[in-house]
Parts: structure tokens; C-alpha cells; sequence
């Protein structure tokens, strides 16, 4: 896999003790030929293809999608490339060893799918994501699950929408608000909600 050539993929930074180099992990996208990935690589510099290592692929192919490292450590994905409402984790399976493989599991799927959507993890351990474009126009609607193993949700539970519809924005957990800031269509504008 090359680290050159790849578009509108998500990065996420991989915890500095596992990781003496500081390394990110390079997830979706498209490549040159604007073909989906499903591939990420977690690399301590880009483009330099020798740093570059192929990790399993996602579950499904995505780029344009929301995703976040979740407090136990693992990786959450949801949304993407033509409104996916499809989610995944990527971790250590509970029942594995802790030297084992990490692999992606399923997750339950979003209400709605999303494409441009973004994503933070509240105070409270939940994945939130927020807004992006479903159904063929940019949306407000927001909604959360708790990817903790030992309290999951088995569905994703609406929050309180966003002011502006919007995509492509970007957006941060602080204290007990999310805050959003830009994207979509329009002049800019920002949220601050409390959740």
C-alpha cells in the first residue's frame, strides 16, 4: 500500500505507548482512480511508502466517514461513501489473547447513513456523530453509541440536532458540550450544544 495518492481518508493518531516512532493510522479513502478503500496503515511518516504497514481491511469501503479512538483504546468507523449507515470497530476481541491480531467487528448500523459526518467521543464514553449529508441533502441530526464492551448499546440513540445542516465541519467533546464549527453549505457558522 502506498501512503501517496490517497483521498478524503481518515487519520487517527495510535497511542504513543504502543508506538515508540509516533504513528497514525490511515483508514478509507479513495485511491487515484477514485476506487472506495477498505485498507488501513498505520505509518510513522507519509508519503514515504517504506513506512508504510498494511493493517486489516475495513469492513466495509469508505472514505468521507467519521472516526475515533474510543476510550479502551480501539478504533470506531461509521458512515462513508454514499450514505453508508454501515459501523465497525477495530480492536482485540475479547475472547483473544493480547498478543492476537486486532480485526474489525460489526457494529449496530446508524439510524440514517451518512456521508461528511464527523465524530468525537463524549464525556461519557459514547461515540457521537453529527450531521453530514443523508438521503440527498446535508442534515443537523446527530446520534451516539456506547462501543464500550461491557455497557453496549445494542442501538444508536438520537441526541438533540445541530442548528445548521451541515458536512465536512469539524468538531470536539469539551467538558459536557460538543462543540462544531463549519462545513456544509453557507456562511460560516458554529453550534455549541450541551449533551
Amino acid at each position: 500500500m502506498s501512503c501517496s495518492g490517497i483521498a478524503v481518508a481518515t487519520t487517527i493518531v495510535v497511542d504513543e505507548s504502543n508506538s515508540a516512532a509516533g504513528q497514525v493510522l490511515l483508514l478509507g479513502g479513495y485511491d487515484e482512480e477514485g476506487v472506495g478503500l477498505s485498507t488501513g496503515a498505520p505509518s510513522r511518516s507519509c508519503p514515504r511508502r517504506d513506512l508504510c504497514t498494511l493493517q486489516a481491511a475495513l469492513l466495509s469501503s469508505r472514505a468521507g466517514f467519521a472516526a475515533v479512538r474510543i476510550p479502551d483504546g480501539r478504533v470506531a468507523c461509521v458512515g462513508g461513501l454514499g450514505s453508508l449507515s454501515a459501523a465497525e470497530v477495530w480492536g482485540l476481541p475479547a475472547s483473544l489473547a493480547p498478543n492476537a491480531a486486532w480485526t474489525w467487528t460489526q457494529l449496530p448500523a446508524l439510524s440514517v447513513g451518512r456521508y461528511g459526518s464527523f465524530g468525537c467521543v463524549m464525556i461519557d464514553g459514547h461515540f457521537a456523530v453529527l450531521g453530514g449529508r443523508s438521503n440527498g441533502g446535508d442534515t443537523p441530526s446527530c446520534e451516539a453509541l456506547m462501543v464500550d464492551s461491557i455497557h453496549r448499546d445494542d442501538h444508536w440513540h438520537s441526541l438533540p440536532s445541530m442548528h445548521h445542516a451541515r458536512r465536512n465541519f469539524a468538531c470536539a467533546a469539551v467538558a459536557r458540550c460538543i462543540l462544531v464549527a463549519g462545513g456544509g453549505h453557507g456562511p460560516p457558522s458554529a453550534d455549541r450544544s450541551v449533551r
